[in-house]
């Protein structure tokens, strides 16, 4: 039970630090000596969990990725009822997102009745730095670990709006973690407005968004979207807890 658990919590280890790690930074981040997390780490090798590269650093192995897959299938089952509350009181599309590595994959969407609506394909990637989830998540980690996430992606620009500087990125999430919310102006697409916030108390780092056409995304209804926002968080953690 315990080689279960601390193979369990070196996946999760590696996970946080952006799926590649080497057994000295393994032994490191997990506070455990390095001939302990041998046989832990040896298992998942050699059933496939992980796989160890030429740089002989570890990273997910295939059937891993499976597990991961299957994942998030069952997220966007358990989120659509809540997405689908929030487009019913706003009005306009609610989506799931989660930090996968160092970037932002979408997992679960319902859609606006609009006929001029956001629509944004589930299981799309895109960097953290010029969306509204991509700073609601990364606002409830230490600064040091974002500029490290930053360093490795990049900033680049994608509309005039797009942040490019790192310390207008840590301004952006320091304004998040005080209000509870984050917002794109336009940032990854012209004419696109988005609120997002954190889903607290999860496994995996979540955010919930509402986004939009700027001219319907009016302050008046990203003021009434926080809060719906915030209690669907709330709830979507309490069923996945």
């Amino acid at each position: 039970m315990q080689s279960i658990e601390r193979a369990f919590g070196l996946l999760e280890t590696m996970a946080d630090a952006g799926g590649m790690m080497g057994l000295s930074q393994l032994a490191t981040s997990s506070g455990l000596p390095l001939p302990t997390i041998h046989r832990p780490v040896r298992t998942p090798v050699d059933l496939g969990y992980l796989r160890q590269e030429p740089s002989r650093q570890y990273v997910p192995g295939p059937r891993l990725i499976r597990l991961g897959e299957s994942s998030s299938n069952m997220l966007s089952i358990w989120a659509k009822p809540h997405l689908a509350a929030l487009v019913d009181e706003l009005g306009e599309s609610a989506n799931l997102a989660m930090l996968d590595g160092d970037q932002i994959v979408y997992v679960a969407q319902v859609p606006s009745r609009h006929s001029m609506r956001m629509f944004t394909e589930v299981g799309r990637r895109v960097l953290p730095h010029c969306t509204a989830v991509g700073k609601a998540i990364p606002a409830e980690l230490p600064e040091g670990q974002v500029r490290e996430l930053l360093q490795r992606t990049g900033m680049p620009r994608h509309t005039d709006n797009t942040l490019t500087n790192p310390d207008d990125f840590a301004q952006q999430l320091v304004l998040a973690a005080k209000t509870g919310y984050a917002m794109d102006e336009g940032e990854q697409e012209i004419g696109v407005r988005c609120v997002a916030v954190n889903v607290p108390d999860v496994p995996t780092r979540l955010a919930l968004s509402v986004s939009g056409p700027a001219e319907r995304m009016s302050q008046e209804l990203v003021e009434r979207a926080v809060p719906l926002l915030t209690r669907a968080g709330k709830a979507l953690s309490a069923d996945l807890s």
